[in-house]
């Protein structure tokens, strides 16, 4: 997929303390070590507050160097301010190619927006209770539950499969709820997936499955496979019973796969 491909990009790492918790940053650096290399890591809070004492072991395992923002104002995120400000300094460095910004708060917005304005690769880290603007804003956003669930302890891959089948059946049953945000309903996820195939199909209705994964993420930056119980695109596009043909690319044991909506 499109991000995936990014993987030697120099990438500025910024955090902000006040939004995420520390539980699971080890996981959070190794799933940003797959698209790229953090060249700065920084995080951002008042660390005079006792509700931040548990970052201290956390920051030292993975090198990450905290920025002292103190709270002037009551109820006021200032530490947000300060992140900007170096995100901007860090942009006009000319040192790195991407920003990987780590926060569920939508103040975030507009920094995303504007270091893609600038041609910066933006990946988005936060709570699934991110608001959709700084999500959308992002050229990918990934939910921190997945990445403390990618970090349980390893199940086989008929446990995976039937987790998998699961996780669609209960999202099946949700799409008759309100939809409370992108990806809500795996009815909403086929369509998304058979809209792509159809808008890059050739004459036969075949389109290549690299080719609809970043066509997907353009569309819809919080998509991942992780969200439904599938490693990957591969096995959620077989669950949803896509047509696949898998073919012989001319290298060993690597194939092209091209997957087309089954027809009536």
């Amino acid at each position: 997929m499109l991000m995936q491909t990014l993987n030697d990009l120099r990438l500025a790492v910024l955090i902000d303390a006040d939004n995420v918790p520390y539980s699971n940053v080890k996981g959070m650096i190794e799933e940003i070590a797959k698209y790229g290399t953090p060249t700065f890591k920084r995080i951002y809070g008042d660390w005079t507050k006792p509700t931040v004492s548990g970052w201290k072991s956390v920051l030292l395992e993975n090198a990450i160097t905290p920025i002292q923002q103190y709270s002037y104002t009551r109820g006021k995120n200032s530490s947000d301010s300060a992140l900007i400000i170096d995100a901007m300094d860090i942009l006009y460095s000319g040192k790195v190619d991407g920003f990987c910004i780590v926060s569920s708060d939508s103040d975030f917005t507009r920094l995303a927006t504007r270091l893609r304005e600038a041609g910066m690769k933006v990946i988005g880290i936060g709570e699934k209770k991110t608001p959709p603007p700084f999500i959308v804003a992002c050229d990918k956003f990934i939910y921190l539950e997945i990445i403390a669930s990618d970090n349980t302890p390893s199940e086989t891959s008929q446990e995976a499969k039937k987790k998998g089948k699961t996780v669609i059946k209960k999202k099946i049953k949700e799409e008759t709820k309100e939809d409370n945000g992108p990806l809500a309903a795996t009815r909403k996820v086929k369509r998304l997936i058979s809209t792509s195939i159809t808008d890059l199909a050739d004459e036969n209705g075949w389109a290549y499955l690299g080719d609809v994964g970043n066509l997907i993420l353009k569309k819809q930056p919080d998509f991942d496979p992780r969200n439904f119980g599938f490693p990957k695109l591969t096995p959620l596009i077989k669950s949803l019973e896509f047509e696949i043909d898998e073919r012989e690319s001319g290298q060993a044991n690597i194939k092209h796969i091209y997957i087309r909506n089954k027809k009536l």
